[in-house]
Parts: C-alpha cells; sequence; structure tokens
C-alpha cells in the first residue's frame, strides 16, 4: 500500500499542485482516486469498510500522503482523524453502522466543529448551547475555522448541555440541511489552498436526542481523545512535508550555480541542508515513537503533543531554510517552496497551538 500511495502522490497529485493552488480545489480526478485507494477510511475500522490501520501504520502512510500539498490530506484526513475518531471513540452502534461506512467510502464528507471566536486554545469556554427540549435538543452557536464546512455532510459539533467548564460540554452528530445550520463563506487564507475552512451557525437546530455522541458531558473528553491521535497524525503530515521540501531544497542546491560553482558546493549552504536534514531525522523518529507508544497504550497524552509541537515548528524552519537557500527565487509565486512556505505555517496553529502543546507537556510532568 505504502508503495502505491508513494507512487500515486508523486506522479499523479504532485503534478497537480499548482492546479490546486490556482483553483483553490482537489481535481475531481484526484477526489475519485483516493476513494477508490481507502484512502477516506485508512484510519476507520475494517468492520465498518475502512482500512483499519492502527496509529503506527497510519503515520507511515501520512508521511507518503504528506509529501504533496496539505491540500490534498485535508480532503480526507478529518474523517480519518479528528470527526472519524469521535464516532470511533464515542459513537453508537447506531451512529457507527449510518456514518462510519460512508466516511470511509467518501461517500460522505465529516467535519470536527469545536473551535469558537472565543473558545479556540481553550475549548473549555465554548458557549454554543445545546438545550433539551422534549424528546430534542436545539443547537445555538458559531463555530469558527471548520475544515471541509464548506463540503461537510456531517458536523462533530461540541455544545454546551449544563454549566461551566468542560464537564458542562456534549457532542452531537448534526447532518448537513439541517433546519436553523448555515455555512458561511470559504475562508480566504495564507495558504493551504484547496482545503476550505469556513464558519458554521446554528440557529435553533433542532437534534433529536438520538444525536448526541457518548453520554452527556463527556464532549469534552471525546473531543480531547481525537485531538490526541490527530495530533500524532499532523506530525505525520510535517515529516511527510518536511521531506518533500528538502528534496526540493537539494535538487535546486544541485543545479543552481553562482559563481560558476553550484550553491551546493559552498558550505554555508550545506549547513543549512544538513539542519534540515537532522531535524527531519529527528521529527521522523519522534513520530514513530509516538505511535507506538499510542498503540501500546502507554502514552496517549504527553507523546502525541511532543511530537506535534516539534514537527510542526520543524518543518517551518525546513522551510524557512529552503526560501534561503533558493534566495530571491524562493520568494516568487509560482516556486514550490514559496507555497510549501505559507502553507507550513497553518501546522503551529491548528490542533492545538505550539503554546497549548507546550503547556500539556509541562503539565503531565508536573503531575
Amino acid at each position: 500500500m505504502l508503495r502505491a500511495v508513494r507512487s500515486f502522490v508523486r506522479e499523479q497529485v504532485v503534478p497537480r499542485e499548482d492546479e490546486i493552488e490556482e483553483t483553490d480545489a482537489i481535481p475531481e480526478a484526484l477526489r475519485s482516486a483516493s476513494r477508490d485507494m481507502g484512502l477516506f477510511g485508512y484510519a476507520l475500522p475494517e468492520e465498518y469498510g475502512g482500512l483499519g490501520l492502527s496509529l503506527s501504520e497510519e503515520v507511515r502512510l501520512v508521511f507518503e500522503i504528506g509529501y504533496a500539498s496539505p491540500a490534498f490530506r485535508s480532503m480526507f484526513g478529518t474523517s480519518n482523524g479528528i470527526a472519524g475518531q469521535v464516532l470511533v471513540n464515542s459513537g453508537t452502534p447506531a451512529q457507527k453502522d449510518a456514518w462510519l461506512p460512508r466516511l470511509a467510502s467518501g461517500e460522505v464528507v465529516g467535519a470536527f466543529a469545536l473551535t469558537e471566536s472565543e473558545a479556540g486554545s481553550d475549548p473549555s469556554a465554548l458557549t454554543t448551547t445545546a438545550v433539551r427540549d422534549g424528546d430534542d435538543y436545539v443547537i445555538d452557536g458559531a463555530k469558527r475555522f471548520i475544515t471541509n464546512a464548506p463540503e461537510a455532510d456531517v458536523f462533530m459539533v461540541f455544545a454546551r448541555t449544563g454549566g461551566a467548564g468542560s464537564r458542562g460540554i456534549s457532542a452531537f452528530l448534526v447532518e448537513k440541511g439541517a433546519d436553523g445550520l448555515r455555512i458561511g463563506p470559504s475562508d480566504q487564507k495564507m495558504g493551504q489552498r484547496g482545503a476550505h475552512t469556513a464558519e458554521v451557525f446554528f440557529d435553533g437546530v433542532r437534534v433529536s436526542a438520538d444525536a448526541m455522541v457518548g453520554t452527556e458531558g463527556t464532549g469534552f473528553r471525546t473531543a480531547m481523545a481525537s485531538l490526541a491521535h490527530g495530533r500524532v497524525s499532523i506530525a505525520a503530515v510535517c515529516v511527510g512535508l518536511a521531506q518533500r521540501i528538502l528534496d526540493e531544497t537539494v535538487a535546486y542546491a544541485k543545479e543552481r550555480s553562482q559563481g560558476g560553482r553550484t550553491i551546493g558546493e559552498y558550505q554555508l549552504v550545506q549547513g543549512l541542508i544538513a539542519d534540515s536534514q537532522t531535524e527531519l531525522y529527528a521529527g521522523r523518529s519522534m513520530v514513530l515513537e509516538a505511535a507506538r507508544a499510542y498503540d501500546a497504550g502507554e502514552d496517549t497524552k504527553l507523546g502525541p503533543s511532543c511530537a506535534k509541537y516539534y514537527c510542526s515548528e520543524m518543518v517551518g524552519r525546513v522551510a524557512d531554510r529552503a526560501v534561503q537557500v533558493y534566495g530571491g527565487m524562493g520568494y516568487m509565486r509560482g516556486v514550490a517552496v514559496e507555497r510549501f512556505y505559507r502553507d507550513v505555517r497553518l501546522f503551529r496553529i491548528y490542533e492545538g497551538t505550539s503554546q497549548i502543546q507546550q503547556l500539556v507537556i509541562a503539565r503531565n510532568l508536573l503531575r
């Protein structure tokens, strides 16, 4: 499978990256081929039509997927990751039967609706409410920066059903087209074109009590479990993209000449390349170990945060060095490393900022 995905990414996805950037969309041919390869369900259980990969297997696959534009991975990453894992970890048998096979096949797209304008790094402060009304819940509020919102068929929505703090939060399944559900226009972002985010508004959205995922008040714990898994996967994306950026850097250093020599012959350029390779090597090793410990049940908190923190920062440094090696050309639109320089900046922000990872790491140690 790794060989097949590697060939697909490098021979079919990479050549269309400029098209993705220009059109802000993934070509339907790539979407269809991804469905056929099972990429929409690689982390979902086999019994529901997924590939059932362990996290250790998943990260090796994501190293290959991450070699291309981040928008490609985003197309199916949320359904496999933070949205799909909500159902895997906490869904009822009926909810799993209804949605996981369709997510795994790519028939439907999932979204994870947690972040709000004043509840990002601290989602326990969210203000979206779900009020019980007979056999239903009525949801009111708004979410921001929700990945896949413009295309999503089902939203994992986190809303307050009780008092203040994390214990008052519950999770709900909300289907596209529900009365009172409105999706804002796609956000205009610095990078990662082709991966769409938007605001999501809930104005008296009525869902049945059966739409609750897990029990009342357990939503925050459900969200954190999904995010821990997602952080290791995001770290793997960063490793894959760092490898791509380094490959672009080395190729350019071998062909670009200045002063009668290729720039790769200059020791200061070699130093930049060496630093990127060393950090990439460390990041890859960290992700593999974090995934192994996660699968073994030894560490589902500290390792994921360490990996996400280090690798998201690492890929930013690798991209910065790439632009430096390219010089003026690295600042020009249409050059891959310029695009990646913009794309990678988001990794330090979503699924827990670097500063939140620092808090998670330190608090776990101090405990």
